[in-house]
């Protein structure tokens, strides 16, 4: 029996313990699923013992860790797989056509909280994995797992635990199933992710809100303050405006360029899409380039004033925002929030005063594209998607990967099996049964490819 027939004949099996793992409302977020959280590692923790891996559960301060590890040989390669069994709170409820937590299959989506993000994707890697041990007693390289219960509350634990079992989470290279596919009918390979750093700006007027018939003239309105100063963050090309912002940032090498021009593309779906009149960036990148290769500004909130019904004519006393920088590598989100802040003050009028918190960030990684492993990775898609993956970054951050590479120094394959339009974060969250299925036979391949790469 191969891997392949093993999934085929495991397949209702399979389905059902995914079902299983969807049902346990594992929302990290708030302190009420504390238990659910701990069931969900304790299950998950089972699980890989019923396969054949050596598991444990790690308490942190916050949600519990899960380790597993299936050992070889020390000379074959070691990968390690990260993934996340916590979940975003389902919120608003009323937006589900079904419960959150009882999964359903319609129309070949599965929908429940965590299909896609990441317990289906993870789920993927594990049963590939099993497919491999059951038909052929073993693996051709030695795999840990590292499984966590906080990535949608920022990992706060989690590079502690790292720096502190370096030891034990040694290997070549990093498997991360956290990702999307380009579309449905072209599978990808992520090579890299934007990073981030996030400030958020408080800029106070007078003491109180006060009348604006009687100062309105006299003294500075703190949100036209902040719209004004927020509109100084981009030129008229689109480029951001802060000193120094650019200056770590690489061009694109003549590959990347390239792969990206291969990429089936319509300005015409991407606003359809979206529901917009136009498209707005980067004065000479095109859209794919922008979104996942040039660091950005943006605002993500803003606030101040009255915001209930009907009107209240005032000039508020304060005003604020939050703003994300997307990054790319090389540049540092401490060094980008102290130039942001430095150069916010120097813009600030004296009418105001002007207050900038910074929360840091994460670094952007690429893979090295010229190297084994992702030609690997691109061989495991091919043989479980039943085509030639294309080479593509995404926008969005995954701070855990830029510490794998700080603390461990190893590279990270982003070999996502989801879809762009499944839902994560959303109610309605669905994940394509032929995604799973196609993401079971690639995670199926992967060790076998990856036992290729000369350690």
């Amino acid at each position: 029996m191969t891997p392949f027939t093993y999934l085929k004949k495991t397949e209702k099996q399979r389905m059902k313990d995914l079902f299983t793992l969807l049902e346990i409302p594992s929302v990290s977020a708030k302190s009420e699923h504390k238990k659910d959280i701990a069931d969900c590692a304790k299950w998950l923790n089972n699980h890989l013992k019923s396969i054949g891996f050596k598991s444990r559960v790690y308490k942190t301060p916050g949600h519990p860790i899960v380790y597993a590890e299936y050992m070889v040989d020390k000379k074959l390669p070691t990968v390690l797989y990260y993934g996340h069994y916590d979940v975003q709170p389902p919120e608003p409820l009323e937006l589900w056509n079904s419960p959150p937590f009882k999964p359903v299959i319609r129309a070949g989506y599965i929908y429940a909280r965590g299909a896609c993000d990441d317990k289906g994707q993870t789920f993927a890697q594990i049963k590939g994995l099993e497919a491999v041990i059951k038909t052929t007693g073993t693996l051709p390289v030695n795999i840990k797992f590292l499984i966590e219960g906080e990535e949608e509350t920022h990992s706060v634990n989690l590079p502690k635990f790292i720096r502190q079992n370096k030891k034990m989470l040694k290997g070549d290279i990093v498997v991360v199933s956290d990702t999307a596919q380009f579309n449905k009918n072209l599978p990808a390979v992520t090579y890299g992710l934007r990073g981030i750093a996030s400030v958020e700006i408080f800029v106070y007027g007078p003491n109180r809100d006060v009348h604006s018939g009687s100062f309105g003239g006299a003294i500075a309105n703190p949100v036209n303050v902040l719209c004004s100063m927020v509109g100084q963050l981009h030129d008229k090309n689109g480029k951001v405006t802060i000193p120094g912002f650019y200056k770590d940032v690489k061009n694109l090498t003549k590959w990347e360029r390239a792969q990206f021009k291969k990429l089936p593309y319509k300005a015409s779906d991407y606003k359809k899409a979206l529901g917009l009149n136009d498209l707005q960036g980067e004065k000479g990148y095109s859209t794919y380039e922008r979104a996942w290769t040039r660091p950005t500004c943006d605002v993500n909130g803003i606030k101040g004033g009255y915001q209930g019904e009907g009107a209240k004519t005032i000039i508020p006393s304060m005003a604020s925002c939050k703003i994300t920088m997307r990054l790319v590598p090389n540049q540092d989100p401490k060094d980008i929030c102290n130039r942001f802040e430095k150069f916010f003050l120097k813009i600030a009028p004296k009418s105001v005063r002007v207050k900038v918190d910074k929360h840091g960030g994460a670094k952007g990684v690429v893979v090295p594209t010229d190297g084994p492993w992702l030609e690997a990775s691109g061989r495991a898609i091919k043989a479980g998607f039943g085509k030639a993956p294309v080479f593509m970054r995404e926008g969005g951050s995954i701070p855990i990967v830029g510490d794998f590479k700080e603390i461990l120094g190893l590279d990270t394959l982003l070999i996502g099996f989801g879809q762009q339009d499944d839902n994560i974060h959303s109610p309605n969250e669905r994940f394509r049964i032929i995604d799973f299925e196609r993401g079971c036979k690639t995670s199926a391949v992967l060790p076998v490819e990856l036992a290729k790469v000369k350690k």
